[in-house]
């Protein structure tokens, strides 16, 4: 309790000395320096009012001078950023400008690189086609009818029949390169042999005379060397193939070698030609399935009779021209009853067409396409009422659609015969 009493004893004390110190500093004040206090603040009042308005004063001029100043700044700056508008607006009209020309330039000077190019490649297109090795490349193409590929048509159509149907549908990838490379090389070297065959003979014919081995444009040599490469490259082929399609090519070579030379001696070289066409058929048989099927030996007939009514409508449009230089062909056997054998052995086409369908048991889009085929022969029929060249010749040519739409019925047959039966 000691402690407590002396702190407030203590703290009693100064409170009251410092109230006497409080009071006798009033007293002080207000009796003694009442009027020099007031004085003195008075005088410090007006200096500090004096000096507070000259500085007002200055900050007045120094607010002025800022606005000005300001305000100059503000007026330079948009003139400054007019200029400099203006001096970018010209210096993009002046980029655009020069680019614009650039491009120009560039065009024009891209178009004439162009066309400076274009002459130059056709120039040497030209110098290229003009040169011995490529017009000597032309007559061959010419020699072997590459440029009149109706021929690698006939012989290919029935070769595709054989072997969808030997396969059943899709054959061999092997298989169909093989033969679709042999049926044109060795139509091929069939004209190239008839042309060396019919050397002396094709000189009196119109259709024939131009031919580049009648003119004398390539030799007798070149074309025998041109019938043994593609002959030899046939063969190589078909060594990819079974012992039974290459033991068979021995005889097709045979009988597309001696075809040309028949017209001499016999009134049949069609029917030859026919033959020497539809041996393509029971080897691509053969070459699917390493055997020979009856099917593949009625199709080997018809290809002899389809043969025969195409090579002797090409037959009438030379039968004048034959007749004058003593060739023989069905042709000239047939005489005036050329159109009724000719629609004879059309039926017998037909009749064995029905009968391969039968054989091999295809349906309703196989003989869609022998219906087609029916009509094509009857269209062929009209088209040699006149026995006209030109209109026997367009018959012939007609053969090719026959040939497709078999082809067509039989693919379909094989791809969609399944799905609508």
């Amino acid at each position: 309790m000691l402690p407590k009493t002396l702190l407030a004893n203590l703290l009693t004390f100064l409170m009251k000395w410092l109230s006497s110190l409080h009071g006798k500093y009033n007293a002080l004040i207000n009796k003694q320096y009442p009027q020099k206090i007031a004085l003195y603040f008075h005088h410090i009042r007006i200096l500090a009012m004096k000096w507070l308005g000259q500085r007002l004063i200055q900050l007045r001029g120094y607010t002025a001078l800022l606005r000005k100043s300001f305000h100059s700044l503000l007026n330079f700056s948009a003139s400054m950023g007019d200029k400099t508008l203006t001096i970018i607006d010209r210096r993009s009209l002046q980029v655009q400008n020069y680019l614009s020309a650039t491009s120009n330039r560039l065009t024009v000077s891209g178009k004439t690189l162009a066309a400076a190019q274009k002459c130059k490649l056709l120039d040497t297109r030209t110098r290229v086609a003009q040169s011995p090795q490529a017009q000597k490349l032309k007559l061959y193409a010419q020699l072997i009818r590459l440029d009149k590929p109706i021929g690698i048509l006939l012989l290919l159509w029935p070769t595709l029949i054989a072997l969808w149907i030997a396969a059943g549908g899709w054959p061999d990838t092997d298989v169909l390169l093989v033969f679709v490379a042999g049926v044109i090389l060795m139509r091929s070297a069939g004209c190239a042999i008839n042309d060396y065959a019919d050397r002396h003979i094709d000189l009196k014919v119109r259709r024939t005379k131009d031919r580049p081995l009648t003119t004398g444009k390539i030799s007798e040599k070149e074309v025998l060397i041109i019938f043994a490469a593609l002959s030899i490259t046939a063969f190589m082929l078909v060594l990819l193939m079974n012992t039974l399609t290459i033991i068979m090519s021995l005889i097709g070579v045979a009988l597309a070698a001696s075809y040309p030379f028949m017209k001499r001696y016999h009134y049949l070289p069609q029917i030859h030609l026919g033959a020497a066409f539809g041996w393509a058929v029971p080897m691509a048989y053969a070459a699917q399935t390493n055997e020979l099927h009856p099917v593949a030996w009625l199709l080997f007939i018809a290809t002899v009779l389809w043969t025969t009514v195409y090579d002797t409508l090409y037959a009438m449009v030379d039968r004048e021209d034959d007749l004058k230089i003593g060739v023989k062909s069905t042709a000239i056997l047939f005489e005036s009853a050329d159109r009724l054998i000719i629609g004879i052995i059309q039926a017998l086409l037909i009749l064995c067409l029905i009968m391969i369908g039968l054989k091999a048991e295809l349906g309703g889009f196989y003989y869609a396409g022998v219906l087609v085929a029916v009509y094509l022969a009857i269209w062929q029929q009209y088209l040699i009422r006149d026995r006209q060249p030109a209109a026997c010749f367009q018959a012939f040519i007609n053969n090719n659609w026959l040939g497709l739409a078999l082809f067509v019925g039989v693919f379909l047959e094989y791809q969609l015969g399944g799905i609508t039966s």
